[in-house]
């Protein structure tokens, strides 16, 4: 049997995430692209559960936060369809950053954040919640933020500044300093300041890493 990967490609929001994985769909053969599960979490039975913890994160948070577990443990499970899963986001990225700064800024209560986290543990230890390689797509706050305007998706309209740098600390504690919680995987980051047309030209130029040292055909 060949070897599988799991590739779970971080970063804050609009750091790039969408660019990198639609650049990796041109290889079919060996790449499956796993989706950050955004129309699943608009519609839960005609509730758009990630407009209501932006609105309302106090209210809505830790409801969000749990359905995310049980969506990205789905896309952790599935038996891989080719050699490389690539993922948008993870499990991990859910606890240790989003989870963690919404009882950060007090929004979520300690109960709320207790029980987020024994699911958290849970499911890292009795599920296959394999890692093999994150690739961290580092953006600094102020540049996530003029994305955010002209991408113009309406849940994020409201996204303040302080929330996305309250963020990438959170991103940078977990993925460069290693300091309260450890990746799960070797991280590869990438600088992603950049324009897209010059994010594609580092995506082909790091194609070999950021596939688990795969040679995929085509160009």
């Amino acid at each position: 049997m060949k070897p599988n990967f799991t590739v779970c490609v971080e970063g804050n929001i609009a750091s790039g995430k969408t660019e990198l994985l639609d650049y990796f769909k041109k290889f079919p053969s060996i790449v499956e692209i796993c989706e950050e599960p955004t129309k699943q979490w608009r519609d839960i039975h005609g509730h758009n559960a990630l407009a209501k913890m932006y609105e309302d994160p106090s209210r809505w948070g830790a409801i969000f936060q749990s359905y995310s577990q049980l969506t990205m443990t789905d896309l952790h499970t599935r038996p891989h369809k080719c050699q490389v899963k690539l993922m948008e986001r993870s499990l991990y990225s859910g606890r240790y950053c989003f989870i963690e700064n919404l009882h950060n800024s007090k929004v979520m209560p300690d109960l709320d954040y207790v029980v987020l986290n024994e699911w958290f543990n849970w499911l890292t230890t009795s599920q296959n919640i394999k890692v093999d390689l994150i690739v961290y797509l580092r953006t600094k706050p102020e540049v996530l933020l003029e994305r955010i305007k002209n991408r113009l998706r309406p849940e994020e309209q409201c996204i303040p500044l302080k929330y996305l740098e309250d963020l990438h600390s959170l991103h940078e504690e977990w993925l460069i300093q290693k300091t309260k919680f450890q990746p799960p995987a070797p991280v590869l980051v990438l600088d992603a300041n950049n324009s897209i047309a010059d994010m594609y030209k580092i995506f082909e130029k790091e194609k070999s890493k950021i596939l688990c040292g795969l040679a995929p055909n085509g160009t």
